[in-house]
């Protein structure tokens, strides 16, 4: 799975990968792109994993920089692995994701950004990056 959040609205893009490897991770990362308002989205800070090697050509597709971590410094990423714990509340790590459907993963992302944030000052994450706002009750 991929997740990319952006740090100042905390919004957050998911999608399953077939593959663990670069092309499918450059696929979903352009798919994912595509339906956002990407003036809003302008860097990316991937881990270094080898899955993020062809960086250069999902950063031109879709007209944003990309940064890496240092090695083994989890806590310059702080924004993405804090999201990804969140998003284990609802699919916890070693889940075969294989059963989990595409919908699914739609709604759990919905889910946390449409979650008020005190950092946000309790605004959601969509109201932040839309710059909307939401009336829910």
């Amino acid at each position: 799975m991929v997740t990319l959040v952006d740090r100042k609205s905390r919004f957050l893009l998911a999608k399953k990968t077939p593959k663990k490897d670069s092309k499918s991770v450059k696929k979903t990362i352009i798919d994912l792109f595509s339906g956002v308002k990407q003036a809003n989205l302008k860097t990316i800070t991937p881990d270094r994993g080898q899955e993020f090697m062809l960086y250069h050509e999902f950063s031109k597709a879709c007209g944003i920089d990309c940064f890496f971590a240092d090695p083994y410094s989890p806590w310059q990423r702080g924004t993405n692995e804090n999201t990804n714990g969140l998003l284990r509340e609802y699919l916890p790590k070693g889940q075969d994701l294989t059963e989990v459907l595409d919908s699914t993963v739609d709604l759990f992302v919905s889910k946390l950004n449409l979650r008020p944030k005190k950092c946000l000052g309790w605004k959601t994450p969509y109201e932040v990056f839309y710059d909307k706002v939401l009336h829910l009750i």
